[in-house]
């Protein structure tokens, strides 16, 4: 079962990935040339703790990795794709950083508050990484779709969720105002597209490559050693 669903993820990317090739033209577009890292004050950090969001790797890792992340951006369902996994494999397997998934739902977005919510509600029983996946992966069926909450439904099954529990968390909208708060907590820090990432003290906005986060990475790392 566990490969089955591997495989109907991996094919659900490939349409992900052909569709995202067209928003990254207009992403590329939109940003300037000098785009680039900006430093974040201490106090906007202390702020950014606040919010746990959903954690990976150790607490003793000396640097954070902080991923602002909106289930339907196509860039983030590129990010997850092609390049999360070399980093939890690189830096967070490796205890050199932790990572956290921040939510920030984008207004152009419809169906990613839903999105955002059905994460958290799998969250309750223990995959909230499970359906991050689901979502990502499968992103190109569900986001057109009028009413996709059926579908991550379907995802909530294909989990082994207790479909009850998860019905009845949807049901309440309990998680709404926390991934509302979460939103504006990002905004105060001047978080203006997804994905964005706070490596340490730096912000930088885009799907940025392996080889980018892990600069930053060891930077932070050099910095917290002194």
């Amino acid at each position: 079962m566990a490969r089955s669903v591997n495989m109907k993820l991996f094919y659900g990317a490939l349409a992900v990935i052909g569709a995202v090739g067209v928003a990254a033209l207009w992403t590329a577009r939109t940003r300037g040339a000098d785009d680039g890292p900006t430093t974040v004050s201490s106090a906007a950090l202390a702020a950014v703790g606040d919010y746990e969001g959903y954690v990976l790797g150790s607490e003793s890792a000396p640097v954070e990795i902080v991923e602002f992340a909106d289930f339907q951006c196509p860039a983030c369902a590129r990010f997850t794709i092609l390049t999360a996994s070399d980093v939890k494999a690189g830096l967070v397997e490796g205890g050199l950083a932790r990572w956290r998934f921040h939510d920030f739902p984008l207004p152009i977005h419809q169906h990613a508050p839903l999105a955002h919510h059905a994460a958290a509600c799998a969250g309750e029983q223990g995959q909230f990484w499970g359906m991050h996946d689901q979502l990502f992966y499968n992103q190109g069926r569900w986001a057109t779709e009028s009413r996709p909450g059926r579908r991550f439904r379907d995802y909530a099954q294909a989990l082994g969720l207790d479909l009850g529990r998860y019905d009845d968390c949807m049901g309440s909208g309990r998680y709404a105002a926390r991934i509302e708060q979460a939103k504006r907590e990002a905004i105060e820090l001047n978080v203006t597209s997804t994905p964005s990432f706070l490596i340490g003290n730096q912000l930088v906005a885009g799907a940025i490559p392996y080889d980018s986060i892990k600069v930053l990475v060891e930077r932070a790392a050099a910095r917290a050693s002194q």
